[in-house]
């Protein structure tokens, strides 16, 4: 028996049989009219927006009934049935646009990008399609179910798992016959498979034609094309995914696609373990051939463009140039965008300031409590928020459309023999170009690479690249010891910041080399890559993206470290031991270490409380400069650059000072990282002393010398 409720309490969708009407007189007899007498079966088919009236299907008829009149009728109500969620896999190579896919019909905002290896794990959402829910998760791009990667064991171990009903693997339309090698193989081991050809607008435009009701007939799975970038192409990949969710499992053509054949292969005594794995690739390869016969056709050449532009990219004598140019436009564009901007927002800063001090003064707080919150979180997040904000916002996009074109590829291409001479694998550039925008997923994108020891040296040397946490401080210096604000000014700051980046990828390459030499004996492994199509950024939704998941999330991660940090500073700076407080007894200890190394102790100390993030070493060093009074403006770098002068700053504590952000232990986040990745405290130890020891040697050797 179901429990009794008024119709006033019933949901959308929930049915329910009339018991009592319990109001009287004509709303009585107005209930009665329209149906609803004892017995009656109804359902609630919705609510107004203002969420009254509701409305019900009673006797054939839908009818809207006021809350205060519903309220007087009572119903024996059925439980409302979640419907089942249904799991369907989203696989497929890197780079043929899934996670494009899996944001299209999960309205995920899945950072995506133009390069192979992007996804290193699985992502999960919810897609509902006219009659089922569905919990679409995207796994990690893998070419074979022969793992020899962490992703594409990942890919691997969850599609043998059978969690998923269905599996959708997506191909590019470019290039359909290579991609059908993976379908193959998934076919074999899912009971349902849907063949998604994405990229069909890229297709059409260098000449392809396909014919997917000739591949669907061939294959005997259902084929969907796709140009996942505009949604309305996913309606019939939606519907078609219904009628399969709604079938049995799938018939496919076991001879024509050479299943029988590789089951032989894989059952035969006489073939060693090698000449299994031969045959079934060949096996697949033909296999794919013989579907692709005559169901793709090529119209003239579909790539020149691609390969005149390769000729700049990555070509013998443009390639570095270009790199480095890129890598200065992009730095000089950032550093002229952001000093307006940063200016603004340190002038607003500063008056909002004086209005909070005017409205701590008129409720009365105590001084303390003032000084605290004030001149303590409230001026250390001004200072990241105005410093921070306008570079990330300029440099975030700029790199993204990088990834978007199909550029960073090419670079791990570029880099492939100087990482070889250095023991490791080239697609640890990939991992050294996510370093720049954090760490942390630098470390975590180390997965794409096949070799354990390779990956390793990756995730132990992927600090040496400076994240956008350092970005804004060595900007900040650079701008106020070697730069004048003119635009000349601007360039030689550009110009500095490229060779400070390249100086740390060389200390990351000759850090590598070191290792192999030693800790990480070994013989570089094998390099394969592909390198995509060149593809027309889209510069919206890049922009957009690229502001709310990277420089939104970075910049509430490093003011969620900066609060506390200027509160314990503060803390500090006002909790005396004798006639000294804690925070200058901390610096006193740190000086003749400073010294050495041609910072100081305030610099030293603000690295070691800063490390939570690397955005907050500055501000803690303004908090540690200033315990004793404080400026107006942090966010000012004219009168920054005045306090660091009257803190005893010069050229070389500059130089030195840069220097040690590029080279120290990583933050708490990345260091957490590593520990998950590795699994091993031993490595995360060392991940943390290898920058520092060169930090320090390099930056005691300038002291000395200056």
């Amino acid at each position: 028996m179901g429990k009794i409720i008024s119709l006033k309490e019933m949901k959308p969708g929930q049915r329910a049989r009339i018991k009592e009407i319990t109001a009287t007189g004509s709303i009585r007899r107005r209930l009665l009219d329209i149906g609803l007498v004892e017995g009656t079966e109804i359902k609630c088919v919705g609510k107004s927006p203002a969420g009254d009236p509701s409305a019900f299907y009673i006797r054939g008829a839908v009818i809207a009934i006021r809350s205060e009149d519903s309220s007087n009728v009572l119903a024996e109500a059925e439980d409302v049935v979640q419907p089942e969620r249904r799991i369907v896999a989203l696989a497929g190579n890197p780079n043929v646009g899934k996670s494009t896919v899996f944001n299209g019909l999960t309205g995920l905002k899945q950072h995506t990008g133009n390069w192979p290896g992007k996804t290193v794990s699985s992502a999960r959402g919810i897609c509902s399609t006219e009659r089922h829910s569905i919990e679409l998760v995207d796994i990690p791009g893998t070419y074979s179910m022969l793992a020899h990667s962490q992703e594409e064991e990942v890919a691997r171990d969850f599609l043998e798992s059978g969690e998923a009903e269905v599996t959708i693997v997506v191909c590019d339309a470019t290039c359909l016959e290579r991609s059908l090698n993976l379908a193959l193989q998934i076919i074999e081991i899912c009971p349902k498979v849907m063949l998604c050809v994405n990229l069909m607008d890229e297709a059409k435009k260098r000449g392809i034609q396909i014919d997917l009701d000739l591949i669907s007939e061939r294959m005997g799975i259902t084929v969907v094309g796709t140009a996942a970038r505009k949604k309305a192409t996913l309606t019939e990949l939606k519907h078609r995914l219904d009628e399969l969710l709604d079938t049995d499992k799938t018939e496919v053509h076991r001879e024509y696609l050479g299943i029988e054949e590789r089951e032989k292969i894989k059952k035969s005594s006489e073939l060693s373990q090698r000449e299994k794995e031969d045959k079934t690739v060949s096996s697949l390869t033909e296999t794919a051939e013989r579907i692709c016969k005559d169901a793709v056709t090529y119209s003239g050449e579909h790539d020149i463009r691609d390969r005149q532009l390769d000729r700049i990219f990555t070509g013998r004598l443009w390639a570095y140039p270009t790199m480095l140019l890129m890598l200065a436009l992009i730095l000089w564009i950032t550093i002229v965008g952001a000093n307006y901007p940063s200016e603004l927002l340190s002038a607003g800063f500063a008056k909002l300031q004086v209005k909070l001090t005017a409205l701590f003064n008129a409720s009365g707080a105590p001084v303390w409590l003032h000084d605290m919150l004030v001149l303590g979180v409230y001026r250390v997040l001004s200072w990241v928020v105005s410093v921070m904000l306008p570079p990330m916002a300029i440099f975030f996009p700029l790199f993204t459309i990088l990834e978007d074109a199909g550029y960073l590829p090419r670079i791990a291409y570029n880099m492939d023999k100087a990482f070889k001479c250095c023991g490791a694998c080239g697609k640890q550039a990939l991992t050294t170009c996510m370093g720049f925008g954090c760490n942390a997923v630098g470390v975590m994108g180390c997965r794409i690479i096949d070799s354990p020891r390779e990956r390793l040296l990756a995730i132990l040397t992927n600090n040496f690249v400076p994240c956008n946490g350092r970005f804004s401080a060595l900007i900040a210096i650079i701008t106020m010891f070697f730069a004048s604000g003119s635009v000349s000014g601007d360039f030689r700051a550009a110009l500095i910041l490229t060779l400070l980046i390249v100086f740390g990828i060389s200390a990351a390459l000759a850090a590598t080399a070191l290792l192999s030499k030693t800790l990480l004996k070994g013989m570089p492994s094998s390099f394969t890559l592909e390198l995509p199509p060149y593809r027309r950024p889209q510069f919206g939704k890049v922009i957009v993206r690229s502001i709310l998941d990277r420089t939104i999330f970075v910049l509430a991660r490093a003011a969620a470290a900066a609060a506390p940090a200027g509160m314990i500073v503060w803390i500090l700076a006002n909790t005396f031991i004798g006639d000294m407080s804690i925070l200058s007894r901390m610096v006193d200890f740190m000086e003749p270490i400073g010294k050495f190394m041609g910072l100081d102790g305030a610099i030293l100390t603000a690295f070691i409380l800063g490390l939570p993030a690397n955005e907050i070493v500055i501000p803690i060093t303004i908090m540690i400069y200033t315990s004793q009074g404080s400026l107006s403006d942090l966010g000012s770098l004219a009168e920054m650059q005045q306090l660091f002068t009257e803190n005893g700053w010069t050229i070389v504590t500059a130089i030195c000072t840069m220097i040690f952000y590029l080279m120290h232990w990583p933050c708490a986040t990345t260091l957490l990282t590593i520990k998950k990745e590795t699994g091993s405290v031993k490595w995360t130890l060392m991940a943390a002393l290898i920058p520092t020891a060169a930090g320090f040697i390099l930056c005691s050797l300038i002291a000395l010398v200056f």
